[in-house]
């Protein structure tokens, strides 16, 4: 990242960071999780037990020699990384690795009689199946058929994810200024709009984060684009293989499209509109390698850049997306977010809800409510959100 300051990479071996608790604490949960999910047999179990004494108390072990993709680890650090400690080496790397290890643990590459089995399949699931996603759905049928109420609604609810009680309604926004800290810490919407006119003819990227209840919105908001004729095309970026426990495939996004065309009301319509889309070619899945990356976007393959340069807008969505997309390094707050995206090949937007240390392009006075409001709890607790644009 050219003309930068420089900052810290993340590493987790700092005990009573965020970080560290992610490895030492919620790895080992993810484990015990996935073990109970299914009824793996003894290869997997000890595969399973083998991983979870490394990840608390040994190191890197590198991928098999005959891994179909260790040549792409080896690129992208492996060689580098194996046999140091799982917490002295940067955090995103760690994290990535950890979920490629948990699937050769669990057989999924194969080949064998678990190959292609998603482990985080169960729990993605029970997600989409709830009646929090039923209430969901519902509440479109009340939308405002007024375009700007529509594109602010979808457009909060993309952002807020899974946050039930926001997911489609419109943001508070008398609340948030009673409030000792904005919600909202950063808010380039009209920017955003701006790069979509009510008459555009361009094609939309968006770089998923989640499945379930977070890709639903998504795919809402694109939806809407198409219909109201403010894309003509839109390029869904997902993940190649299970990642990150709930990041979307290719299967949880044909599991989204069931969920609307399966739903009632306004949902139907809109799980048609995505159907047809997918069918003509206005919408496309994306599943290239670097999504499951553990690396920033500023490493960015050449065809990805070239594909992502002819876009009028790539939305990046999420925490983790957020930290590729700046670099997981602790940049003082106020960074400002266009210096650090300057790389970037096209003009780029981040819809993200905070869940890690990473921030910049905060405003002083916004930096400031924050940390007397809540010390640096709101770095991490979800509560926050922003949205940002580099045009």
């Amino acid at each position: 990242m050219p003309h930068t300051p420089s900052a810290p990479v993340i590493l987790g071996n700092e005990p009573g960071s965020f970080p560290h608790s992610v490895l030492a604490e919620r790895h080992p949960a993810i484990i015990r999780q996935v073990r109970e999910a299914f009824p793996y047999g003894p290869a997997q179990h000890r595969a399973l037990d083998a991983l979870l004494a490394s990840c608390t108390k040994g190191v890197v072990e590198p991928l098999p020699a005959d891994a179909h993709d260790r040549a792409r680890w080896t690129a992208w650090g492996m060689a580098e990384y194996a046999g140091r400690s799982w917490y002295d080496i940067p955090w995103l790397w760690s994290e990535s690795y950890f979920y490629r290890q948990l699937l050769n643990a669990v057989g999924y590459f194969g080949p064998g009689p678990w190959q292609g089995i998603d482990p985080f399949r169960p729990f993605k699931l029970a997600e989409l199946d709830s009646q929090e996603t039923d209430e969901e759905l519902a509440a479109l049928d009340a939308l405002s058929a007024q375009d700007q109420d529509q594109d602010r609604a979808l457009l909060h609810g993309s952002l807020w994810g899974n946050r039930a009680d926001l997911g489609f309604r419109l943001s508070a926004v008398t609340a948030d200024a009673e409030q000792p800290a904005p919600g909202l810490v950063a808010d380039d919407s009209e920017t955003l709009w701006s790069l979509l006119p009510p008459a555009g003819a361009g094609t939309l990227c968006l770089i998923a984060d989640n499945a379930g209840r977070e890709l639903i919105p998504d795919l809402l908001l694109i939806a809407h684009l198409l219909e109201r004729g403010r894309i003509e095309r839109a390029v869904l970026h997902i993940k190649p293989y299970p990642y990150y426990v709930s990041d979307a495939t290719t299967a949880d996004v044909l599991d989204a499209l069931r969920r609307l065309t399966g739903a009632q009301g306004a949902a139907v319509e809109y799980g048609r509109i995505l159907w047809s889309a997918m069918a003509d070619g206005r919408l496309i899945v994306r599943a290239h390698p670097f999504s499951a990356a553990p690396l920033p976007y500023a490493d960015m393959p050449d065809d990805l850049r070239a594909e992502l340069a002819t876009a009028a807008l790539t939305i990046v969505k999420g925490d983790l997306n957020y930290r590729r997309l700046v670099g997981d390094r602790l940049w003082p707050p106020t960074t400002p977010f266009g210096d650090l995206t300057a790389y970037f090949p096209g003009p780029v937007a981040a819809l993200r809800t905070l869940k890690s240390d990473v921030i910049t392009g905060l405003a002083p006075d916004t930096e400031a409510a924050l940390v007397a409001a809540e010390g640096q709890r709101w770095r991490t607790g979800g509560t926050h959100a922003l949205i940002q644009v580099r045009p």
